[in-house]
């Protein structure tokens, strides 16, 4: 738990390789809808202060996973969302090694070098939201050392 999967490299992205973390979501998701505009405006906006992004890379240099790490402050919790590992790519360990070096960054003095960008938030936990509806995402998230903990439904009111 937490070792990259042999070869795997994780990163840091920023705008300028952008592209490379729409791919790698777009990648993950059937259908998903992930353009090149959207971290430049997720990066706009105040919630992504203290948020960034990581990629993992195989030992061939291709994008393999990639999740985006949302802080709210020191002390609080942090939020690891999206998480996604490649189609052509899954079972292998890369989602097993993105997740906790996420969670690391988040909170961790001692994250990998990696994700030296990330230490900054001093986040007091890691958490995970995903709809229990996806059971991949789910049985992904285990092996990384994440726990499903009772459902919760949102709130919403009807138009």
């Amino acid at each position: 738990m937490g070792t990259p999967a042999p070869g795997t490299r994780i990163a840091a992205v920023g705008p300028q390789r952008a592209h490379v973390l729409t791919a790698a979501q777009r990648a993950a998701r059937e259908g998903a809808r992930f353009t090149d505009e959207r971290p430049h405006a997720m990066a706009a906006g105040l919630p992504y202060q203290d948020a960034r992004c990581l990629v993992a890379f195989d030992d061939h240099g291709a994008a393999v996973a990639a999740v985006t790490v949302w802080s709210a402050g020191p002390g609080r919790p942090g939020l690891l969302e999206p998480t996604g590992v490649h189609r052509e790519h899954r079972r292998h360990g890369h989602g097993t090694a993105i997740t906790p070096a996420a969670a690391a960054a988040l909170r961790e003095p001692g994250a990998p070098a990696a994700a030296a960008a990330l230490r900054e938030p001093g986040s007091s936990s890691a958490i995970v939201c995903t709809p229990s509806s996806g059971a991949g995402a789910v049985a992904g998230y285990r092996p990384a050392g994440r726990r499903k903990l009772p459902e919760a439904r949102d709130r919403y009111r009807d138009a």
